[in-house]
């Protein structure tokens, strides 16, 4: 079933036929699962993943050039002190700084994405979202994360929201598509399954949790409800989607304990930055704190380094 054969009755035959989703053990596990320990060589490898993964993200109403560009030169380069460091996966920013961060970022390597669709809420015609996506990309946009729209979802109409999928998807052209579920607003685990599976049938490149806009953000037994709906995902199409937490992760320790997540959930095809990212702005300052300390055995103090 993909999103060219997909009919309104057979989508919510899918949806509503879907395993629904044990809260007890899904939480029960996250929690176990974010117990475990990561030592030595071992930390040090998962910090530099963990840098390499994230979507490094400014979305204020204060946004300026002059901070987007600053943000785009710390992706680049995020410790200027230390060449090993590698860049992040990409810088995420509304979509009129687009062409500030482009300058920046041309030739680089590192991606470039915007939030579009009326971001954060979606309340906003189709062709006005539309406009959006292809006003992104025109300006130098590789990668699009969209909002659903979590009214129609929770509204049962889910022939809305996979049609507007399609048709965002289509006005991407060669940028990536993210869906953003605001997984926080959908109330239940098993909706955030049938949302997973809704988007990724309608052809989105990665399903990420929420626009960081509300309380509710990104947690551990949510984020694996997501990396369960893409591994299954794979195993019937034969397509691999990727996942991306956002909002509320803030530490090394958080971070690690995604990884560890991934790896025991979906396995380590996931464990890339084409594949996992992390929607973040303060967790790559920590995770640089951290990686100076195993480096030379101090901490660099939180003001080494740049807020974003």
């Amino acid at each position: 079933m993909t999103a060219t054969t997909t009919s309104r009755h057979d989508l919510r035959s899918l949806l509503h036929g879907l395993p629904g989703v044990d809260k007890v053990g899904v939480e029960a596990r996250a929690a176990a699962l974010g117990t475990r320990s990561v030592k030595s060589t071992a930390k040090a490898a998962a910090i530099d993943l963990a840098i390499r993964m994230v979507d490094l993200t400014t979305l204020e109403g204060a946004d300026t050039p002059g901070k987007v560009r600053a943000l785009s030169a710390k992706a680049l380069r995020p410790d200027p002190a230390d060449a090993s460091c590698p860049p992040v996966a990409a810088v995420c920013v509304y979509p009129a700084m687009v062409p500030v961060a482009a300058q920046v970022l041309a030739g680089s390597g590192v991606h470039l994405a915007s939030v579009a669709t009326a971001f954060p809420s979606g309340q906003a015609p189709l062709e006005v979202k539309l406009a959006d996506t292809r006003g992104a990309v025109a300006a130098g946009a590789d990668e699009i994360d969209m909002v659903i729209s979590r009214g129609a979802f929770l509204a049962g109409r889910y022939d809305l929201v996979f049609d507007e999928i399609v048709a965002v998807k289509q006005a991407c052209g060669d940028a990536h598509l993210k869906v953003i579920l605001e997984t926080g607003e959908l109330a239940t685990y098993d909706n955030v399954r049938r949302a997973s599976w809704l988007a990724m049938l309608a052809g989105a490149d990665f399903i990420k949790t929420s626009t960081g806009k509300v309380p509710l953000a990104a947690t551990l037994p949510v984020t694996l409800v997501m990396l369960e709906a893409v591994r299954d995902f794979r195993a019937r199409t034969g397509r691999q989607v990727g996942v991306k937490p956002a909002g509320g992760i803030k530490t090394t320790k958080d971070a690690i304990k995604y990884l560890v997540l991934i790896n025991e959930t979906a396995g380590d095809d996931w464990l890339h930055p084409d594949w996992f990212r992390f929607g973040a702005s303060s967790l790559l300052n920590d995770l640089l704190m951290q990686r100076t300390k195993l480096t030379t055995g101090h901490y660099a103090g939180p003001d080494y380094f740049t807020l974003d």
